[in-house]
């Protein structure tokens, strides 16, 4: 018997899913797979409880049959262990083909668009998870093509999972999914990942549209993270628990009497409007997810109020709402430290850092990848994946690499450090060394040093968070395009080959690999900023970040810096002009004269926002 978390061990939670949903036609945990003594699985179930109950069978009895039959039946067994084995093997190969094009993007948000919700916002029906990499996707095409239905659909969806039950109305952060169609009531775990993909999303919509709502959700996220999720050393816890006091969601529901108890009389009758509290409720027991039914405007003129009195009154409340919430029994916090979750908190920071000018988010993105890099690693440099209470354990996956990978790529460009590119492609080294495929293409989710299962299995669907293999692509690529490294990009265009096929059968499964094919496809840039020192770059860099430019790679290079022309030798004759830094804007590596002002680069990099 073994007990494997799935976190902590995703190689062998998906394998032997995948046995228990062609065994059974379905899944789900606690898992229970029963195996030959050469691990060829012969029964696969779900739950079984221990002793029989309401018309299931035992795991007890059950295995006293098992081991009848392995008395009595044993070729028989072995048999069904091998045939289930071999059809595993089947069910993981990858089928090639051409890598996917503009068309094969516009399908993908042709059905993204069919599932749209009109009422409530959001793609898809009940339970509604928030799936940040769809939303990351369309806001590429948007800047791609200027979709105003599609730009609509995600005021509307984005706006509406901000106003949910969804979110914590108090302290901040989404929940992990709506139960309902409304993004009323949430499943109130609160994960990291979810996190860091929804800021990302929103720092994104901030850029395309220069919105400043959008902004200022991605920083509550992060005043959440930072405050919440965040280690003495600077890491990112993984999860908080749904439950306390025995019941989910206990910590964040409100009785409208606590209200009163909380704040004076005119202030709580303001909140309890403001958020939707009432004295039948919304949730169990008469209680009452906050939530927002509207825009602070709308309600400040529905109230008669000005708007700055009705905010300052309601941040007031929420202050003493939270201060008087956190001395309920807080729900169990998971205190370890993964690898890959981290890399994705650590790119969204960084992205975050470069689009709202804000050094707090480069610090924070710093001191955890510092962390990791030092922390998280052997002796001879193999990567870990989790560490917890001082200690570093299991070798890493091939998504653990490439969240790390990724979120180095973001913390360079918004540090400019060049050992954080040196590291990134280090790192790329090692995953291309372990995991890749030399046979099929791709990368397997375990490296060849790691110990053996059944198959080496492929993650390519882009789920609750984006498969190594689609956020490896998006790295290959851009590291390629940062170095002029053309060898790189060659293997992009192998990993992408390798499950075009996937792509083309369900787009809307593989949106985060929607982010390479949209930096293939093209058309791209390649920005160099070439000065005397990093400081003499601040007005030429401000004029790139500003701008959704999701499609270029970013370099500097500087006097008092030569280690990025080694990593990206083609840049090594690009300098300032006339002792004025200067950016040089090339396409293909086709480079336009430089430009020494922001003006002039504004007008290169064309227009800044799409229309709200």
């Amino acid at each position: 018997a073994v007990k494997v978390d799935r976190e902590e061990r995703p190689d062998i939670d998906d394998v032997y899913m995948s046995v228990c949903q062609m065994m059974t036609g379905q899944g789900g945990w606690p898992l229970t797979i029963i195996m030959t003594p050469d691990a060829k699985p012969f029964f696969a179930g779900t739950y079984i409880p221990k002793t029989p109950r309401f018309g299931r069978q035992g795991l007890i009895d059950l295995l006293g049959i098992v081991r009848d039959k392995w008395a009595t039946d044993r070729r028989n067994i072995a048999s069904i262990g091998v045939q289930v084995t071999d059809a595993l093997g089947r069910l993981n190969a990858q089928r090639a083909g051409a890598v996917p094009a503009e068309a094969e993007l516009r399908q993908a948000i042709d059905q993204l668009k069919a599932q749209y919700d009109r009422t409530d916002g959001g793609f898809g029906g009940a339970p509604k998870f928030p799936m940040p990499h769809r939303l990351t996707a369309a806001i590429r095409w948007v800047s791609r093509t200027g979709d105003d239905q599609l730009l609509g659909q995600l005021h509307h969806t984005l706006r509406a999972m901000r106003w949910g039950g969804m979110y914590d109305q108090l302290g901040y952060g989404f929940h992990r999914y709506s139960t309902d169609v409304h993004w009323l009531v949430p499943h109130f775990e609160k994960m990291l990942y979810d996190n860091a993909g929804l800021a990302i999303a929103y720092t994104e919509m901030y850029q395309l549209t220069g919105e400043p709502v959008w902004r200022q959700v991605a920083e509550e996220i992060f005043t959440y993270v930072l405050r919440d999720m965040t280690s003495p050393d600077g890491v990112f816890y993984s999860a908080e628990d749904a439950d306390s006091e025995g019941e989910e969601g206990t910590f964040y529901v409100w009785r409208t009497d606590e209200f009163g108890e909380v704040l004076d009389d005119d202030p709580a009758d303001l909140a309890r409007r403001f958020w939707g509290v009432t004295e039948q409720g919304n949730f169990e027991g008469g209680r009452s997810i906050l939530f927002q039914s509207r825009s602070l405007g709308a309600f400040a003129q529905s109230e008669g109020r000005p708007v700055d009195d009705v905010r300052a009154a309601l941040d007031e409340a929420r202050a003493r709402l939270l201060a008087h919430r956190a001395q309920r029994e807080h729900p169990l916090k998971d205190d370890k430290v993964l690898t890959s979750w981290n890399g994705y908190m650590i790119a969204a920071l960084a992205k975050a850092a470069q689009a709202f000018n804000e050094p707090r988010y480069a610090d924070a993105a710093i001191k955890a990848a510092d962390f990791i890099l030092a922390k998280l690693r052997r002796s001879d440099g193999r990567l870990l994946r989790r560490y917890r209470d001082g200690e570093a354990k299991i070798p890493a996956f091939s998504d653990d690499y490439a969240y790390l990978i990724w979120g180095l790529i973001e913390l360079y460009e918004a540090t400019f450090e060049a050992r954080y590119l040196e590291e990134a492609l280090a790192l790329n080294q090692d995953l291309l060394r372990l995991f890749w495929d030399n046979d099929g293409g791709g990368f397997f989710f375990a490296g060849n040093d790691s110990e053996e299962l059944l198959v080496r299995s492929k993650d390519y669907a882009d789920g609750a968070l984006p498969s190594g293999n689609s956020v490896a692509a998006l790295n290959l690529i851009r590291l390629g395009r940062m170095t002029g490294n053309t060898a790189l990009e060659e293997r992009a265009q192998a990993l992408l080959r390798s499950f075009a096929a996937r792509f083309r059968e369900s787009p809307v499964f593989h949106m985060q690999a929607w982010w390479a094919i949209d930096l293939a496809v093209g058309p791209s840039q390649e920005i160099v900023i070439a000065a005397d020192t990093r400081d003499g770059t601040v007005d030429l860099v401000q004029a790139v970040r500003e701008r959704y430019l999701p499609r270029k790679v970013l370099l500097a290079v500087t006097g008092d810096d030569g280690q990025v022309v080694q990593l990206a030798p083609f840049a090594q004759q690009m300098g300032p002009v006339d002792g004025k830094a200067a950016a040089y804007l090339c396409r293909n590596y086709q480079c336009d004269l430089p430009v020494t002002s922001a003006v002039a680069l504004d007008a290169l990099l064309g227009a800044r926002r799409v229309a709200p």
